[in-house]
């Protein structure tokens, strides 16, 4: 199988209408072994909804921007297998005030924390891992976007975070290829998860991709974007690196912007 005997972390499993959620399931279909990551409040839920996996994993608690979470996460993988395949960093937050059309009135405190945790967060938890993810002689890293290229209708600051998280992917991949780690991103199109619903007019972008998207687009299934994040994790991919790889029913190559 695809990710036979490979060991992975995932972060972001929250709900399995979740993207981390199909990852999972995927990778576990295909051969890997999993640890989920939850923090909080959402330990509980991630608990709960691990259960609804193939196999149920162990959750470990991660704060991204909380280094001791970090280092401990990075020792109990050492611990408990010598090293790490593979990380997936499904990890977005903006605070209210930085979406839905309020991109003039956002204070740099909602900006700021919105930044650490959706796009320095990747390179805090690549650099606290690097010790199992060299241990494995060739890991892959691979986070989630949204298509940082391009301003979208009430995704505000947001965007400015995942345009930063696909510059990280590109500065990580320069600095860890030395120690065979590849880093790519991901840019899914719309799925229904907790988080997409709770942004202001999501409809607003939703229904016109259901109109552009050559291959068509199903918002309620991301099981695409699970299969081309554990290729990415898979050694078929063993010479990609700062890459960005759109699964989005191809809407990203029409040429008419969503706003006409």
């Amino acid at each position: 199988m695809l990710l036979d005997g490979k060991k992975l972390l995932i972060t972001g499993v929250l709900t399995d209408d979740s993207i981390a959620f199909s990852i999972a399931k995927v990778a576990q279909e295909a051969g890997a072994e999993v640890l989920l990551t939850g923090v909080g409040r959402g330990m509980s839920l991630t608990q709960r909804v691990a259960k609804k996996l193939p196999t149920t994993p162990d959750v470990l608690e991660l704060d991204v921007n909380n280094t001791e979470h970090i280092e401990a996460v990075s020792g109990e993988l050492m611990k408990r297998w010598g090293k790490v395949d593979g990380v997936v960093h499904a990890i977005g937050f903006m605070p209210s005030d930085g979406l839905g059309g309020n991109f003039l009135q956002t204070p740099w405190e909602s900006v700021a924390f919105g930044f650490q945790t959706s796009a320095y967060s990747l390179k805090a938890l690549s650099a606290g891992l690097l010790e199992p993810l060299k241990a494995a002689g060739g890991a892959s890293i691979v986070s989630l976007t949204f298509d940082g290229r391009f301003a979208w209708p009430i995704y505000d600051w947001m965007g400015v975070a995942k345009a930063g998280l696909e510059a990280v992917t590109r500065y990580l991949a320069r600095d860890l290829g030395e120690f065979g780690i590849r880093v790519n991103t991901v840019s899914a199109g719309p799925i229904r998860t907790m988080a997409g619903k709770s942004i202001p007019g999501f409809d607003q972008i939703a229904d016109t991709w259901l109109k552009r998207a050559p291959l068509g687009w199903d918002m309620n299934d991301a099981t695409a974007v699970g299969q081309m994040v554990c290729f990415l994790l898979s050694g078929w991919a063993s010479k990609t690196s700062g890459e960005l790889i759109h699964v989005d029913g191809g809407y990203h190559a029409m040429g008419t912007d969503i706003r006409r």
